[in-house]
């Protein structure tokens, strides 16, 4: 009987968390969101299952990828950003799948792009992160209102020197350098918000 109540309880929750799943029509157009407007069309869009592993809604026809709200956590996070960056994006879900915290995920891929073994983006790729609150976004139409999007632009083990970028924002809305002279070496851009 015991058994059978576990197996209750697990079916339960599983069918629970697969409800919180938007559907993959409203996946996709919450991602491309965080996509330029003229690029959102035509980009290739991941999600996740009833399981929450990521996996491939859309294939697209040009350069932007872009990967839709985690449901497992509040509010809205999309991101788009170029095709470049795919490799490395996929390796991090490969590491989550695997159990790994973001500490271990960095350290693996920074020892395994220094090796050559993975492919990191293109010097000057861009990523565009989205967020909403979850109140600020209808689930069942794909529509949000008060978004905010940052912007990344990847510049593999660049450091301030090389760039001139300062560590941190000289004020809202600057430019400055995150993780300099790592494999995850980016140029932040945090407009101000209203």
């Amino acid at each position: 009987m015991k058994t059978f109540l576990s197996i209750l309880i697990i079916f339960a929750c599983v069918q629970a968390f697969a409800q919180t799943i938007p559907s993959k029509e409203i996946q996709i157009k919450l991602a491309v969101l965080a996509a330029p407007e003229d690029q959102r069309a035509g980009a290739t869009v991941y999600g996740y299952d009833a399981k929450g592993e990521v996996i491939l809604l859309r294939q697209g026809t040009n350069q932007t990828v872009c990967l839709a709200d985690d449901s497992g956590r509040e509010g809205l996070s999309v991101s788009c950003y170029h095709k470049s960056a795919q490799p490395f994006m996929a390796r991090g879900w490969e590491l989550r799948k695997e159990g790994k915290n973001a500490d271990e995920i960095f350290k693996v891929r920074e020892a395994e792009s220094k090796a050559g073994k993975l492919q990191l983006p293109d010097q000057g790729s861009l990523l565009n992160a989205l967020t909403a609150e979850h109140s600020d976004v209808n689930w069942n139409t794909g529509e949000a209102k008060n978004t905010y999007t940052r912007s990344v632009v990847y510049i593999p083990w660049a450091t301030a020197e090389s760039t001139g970028l300062p560590l941190k924002p000289a004020a809202p809305g600057l430019p400055w350098i995150m993780d300099p002279g790592t494999h995850r070496a980016h140029i932040m851009i945090n407009p101000a918000r209203d």
